[in-house]
């Protein structure tokens, strides 16, 4: 069965993000104790992601390379925020040890109530500068990995737009 819409696909990988030295890294790995299941069309991942697999199937491998603008957008400076360093303290004016440290993690809700992480950027002064780009975003990202399965998808599944059991549901 070949990868397509509404099919439940199970895979393995390797992300590699390219850095300046001309070299790839390795940033996260799917293996066989814990693939990557997702519905094929609504993975949320990036559609340029999905296109690369389209067509393949159980034991086929794959290797691809995605730009920046395939993967997760450019980096974008409109996506750093400021905010005050007082919404970061506690009760007693204190900020809790490590949360302000550049390159931590902070859940935030926007105005309609969703949670979104930021990544601390900087902090200058009274004022704390958090980072709103995806973390891979300006990155070029090489994915290698192989197809361990392809079924299709159930009607409670389509209907969801999510995988139910099969290991798990990932996203």
């Amino acid at each position: 069965m070949q990868i397509s819409e509404n099919k439940v696909v199970k895979l393995t990988y390797e992300l590699y993000i390219h850095e300046e030295s001309d070299d790839f890294e390795i940033v996260e790995v799917a293996g066989e104790d814990d693939p990557l299941v997702f519905l094929y069309g609504n993975s949320g991942l990036p559609q340029d992601f999905e296109t690369q697999l389209n067509g393949l199937k159980a034991d086929d491998t794959f290797n691809f390379v995605l730009e920046p603008q395939e993967g997760f957008g450019d980096f974008s400076e409109e996506d750093i925020a400021e905010f005050p360093i007082s919404m970061f303290q506690i009760e007693d004016g204190q900020i809790p040890e490590g949360l302000l440290e550049p390159g931590s993690f902070v859940p935030f809700t926007n105005e309609d109530g969703s949670q979104l992480m930021g990544r601390i950027h900087a902090v200058e002064g009274e004022v704390v500068l958090v980072d709103f780009n995806h973390p891979l975003a300006g990155k070029t990202l090489k994915f290698e990995g192989k197809i361990i399965s392809v079924r299709e998808a159930t009607a409670d599944e389509i209907s969801h737009g999510h995988v139910h059991g099969d290991g798990g549901v990932h996203h």
